[in-house]
């Protein structure tokens, strides 16, 4: 971990925050994401071991642990990309600014969509308890699902953001085409996620 990050599931809660607010970018929106997945991991986990006796309560339970623990791992990771992309922006003007803005605009792109993943891949865990879990923590589930609704549109907004600014500092011989349709992708995938969750909230809004 670089000297100047904090990681998020060692730091109290009120000092984490502290250093959100301040004016370092390290974290910033990409690590809050990440922690906003750990928050919905955390919460379904919750519903999982309040669901008693049903053993497929028990195996999601032990996933949600290490997916949480993977959410908070890729906040940790995108604040320590994010003071790198920093250093890179403070730099002088000139080709080798240019060079190291596009190159760390790309790893932000990539650090911000391995969050999205993270809280993508708790979908199948939110269908599962949404069917079994217990009633009485149904409103926990709900607030699990608002906070991976928030994480998964963050996500959007952060790679979305810096996939802009990378193209304003493109060249024609950067051979980067490939890869930026690859972020298009996964993207579009993060969307369908995003989608799925607005109708599961939308469905209980309803009731």
């Amino acid at each position: 971990m670089a000297s100047d990050d904090i990681d998020p599931a060692e730091t109290p809660v009120a000092e984490w925050v502290d250093r959100l607010a301040q004016a370092k970018g390290a974290p910033g929106g990409g690590a809050a994401c990440g922690v906003m997945t750990g928050i919905a991991a955390g919460l379904l986990g919750m519903v999982a071991a309040y669901t008693d006796d049903d053993p497929e309560a028990r195996q999601a339970e032990q996933r949600l642990s290490r997916t949480r623990r993977l959410a908070l791992d890729a906040a940790e990771e995108d604040g320590v990309r994010s003071a790198a992309f920093g250093a890179a922006l403070a730099m002088d003007q000139g080709p080798d600014r240019e060079r190291a803005v596009r190159d760390a605009t790309v790893v932000a792109v990539a650090s911000a969509l391995d969050v999205g993943r993270v809280a993508a891949s708790l979908l199948e865990e939110v269908r599962l308890l949404a069917d079994i879990g217990n009633p009485h923590v149904e409103a926990d589930l709900r607030v699990a699902v608002e906070a991976l609704r928030a994480a998964l549109e963050g996500t959007n907004h952060t790679a979305r953001a810096n996939l802009d600014l990378l193209a304003r500092h493109r060249t024609a011989d950067d051979h980067l085409d490939p890869k930026v349709a690859a972020f298009e992708r996964d993207l579009v995938d993060l969307a369908a996620k995003r989608a799925e969750c607005t109708r599961i909230a939308a469905g209980w809004s309803s009731e």
